[in-house]
C-alpha cells in the first residue's frame, strides 16, 4: 500500500513538473497569441506581433514588431508600430488570478495621429476598447457563469518613450506633419483595485496616449499661430518703414 501511495505521489510530482515545463516553454507563444487575439478584438483593428521572448527564469524579455492597424476609413498605414517593447513579468503570478507585470516599456514607437469626419483614429480605437470593456463587465449570461474567471493584471510601470508622431489632418488628405511627443509613464495600474482586466489596461493606455497626442497638436497649432502673428508684425513694421 505504501509503495502504491509513493508511486502516486511521484506521478503527481512528475505531472506537475511537466505542466510547469510546458507552461514556461510555451509562455512566448501564449503571450503572442493573447496579444494578437485580444488586441484585435478590443481595438477592432489588426494587431500583430513579430515575436515574444521571455526568460523562463526571471520573466524578463521583449516584444518585437508590434503593429496596431487603423480602423476602417483612415488613410495612414497604421496607428502605432514599435520595433521593441521591453517586458518584465512576475512568473510566480502567472498561474494566479492576478498577473503582475513589473514593466512594459515601449521604445521609440512610430505613431500616426489622423483626423477624419469620424474624429481621430485614436478616438475610434478608444471607443472600440471602451465598448469591449463594457461588454466584458456586463451581466454574465448562464453560459458565461460556468467559465473560469478572467485573469486580471497589475502593471507596476508602463512607459512610452522617444515616440515619433506623424499628424495627418483630414485637409492634408493623408500627408503628415511630424510632432514631438513627451514621454509617458504610468505607475501601479490596477494595484489599488486588486487588478484590472486586459481591456481596462488597454483603455488606460489609450486614454493617456490620446491625451498627450491632443496636447501635442494643440501646442503645434499654438506655435503656428504665434509664428503667423510674429510674421504679420514684421510685415507691418516694414510697411510702416516705407512711409517714414
Amino acid at each position: 500500500m505504501k509503495k502504491i501511495i509513493l508511486s502516486l505521489v511521484a506521478l503527481v510530482l512528475v505531472l506537475v513538473a511537466a505542466a510547469g515545463i510546458w507552461l514556461y516553454s510555451s509562455l512566448d507563444s501564449l503571450v503572442l497569441a493573447a496579444i494578437e487575439k485580444l488586441g484585435s478584438e478590443m481595438t477592432q483593428t489588426t494587431v500583430k506581433v513579430g515575436r515574444v521572448k521571455l526568460s523562463p527564469t526571471d520573466g524578463v524579455g521583449e516584444i518585437g514588431g508590434l503593429f496596431i492597424g487603423n480602423p476602417k476609413g483612415f488613410k495612414t498605414g497604421h496607428a502605432l508600430t514599435a520595433a521593441k517593447t521591453e517586458l518584465s513579468v512576475d512568473l510566480a503570478s502567472v498561474t494566479r488570478d492576478v498577473v503582475v507585470i513589473r514593466k512594459i516599456a515601449v521604445q521609440a514607437p512610430d505613431i500616426n495621429y489622423e483626423t477624419s469626419d469620424a474624429g481621430t483614429n485614436f478616438d475610434v480605437i478608444q471607443s472600440n476598447v471602451q465598448g469591449y470593456v463594457k461588454r466584458m463587465l456586463g451581466t454574465p449570461d448562464a453560459a458565461a457563469k460556468d467559465k473560469a474567471p478572467a485573469k486580471k493584471l497589475i502593471v507596476d510601470v508602463l512607459s512610452i518613450r522617444d515616440a515619433k508622431v506623424s499628424y495627418a489632418p483630414a485637409l492634408l488628405k493623408g500627408k503628415t506633419i511630424t510632432l514631438p511627443l513627451p514621454n509617458i509613464e504610468l505607475r501601479n495600474i490596477g494595484r489599488a483595485r486588486g487588478g484590472v482586466t486586459p481591456g481596462e489596461l488597454v483603455s488606460e493606455i489609450i486614454t493617456a496616449l490620446k491625451g498627450q497626442l491632443v496636447h501635442a497638436v494643440a501646442e503645434s497649432v499654438k506655435g503656428a499661430a504665434g509664428a503667423a502673428v510674429d510674421a504679420t508684425k514684421s510685415v507691418g513694421s516694414k510697411i510702416k518703414g516705407l512711409f517714414k
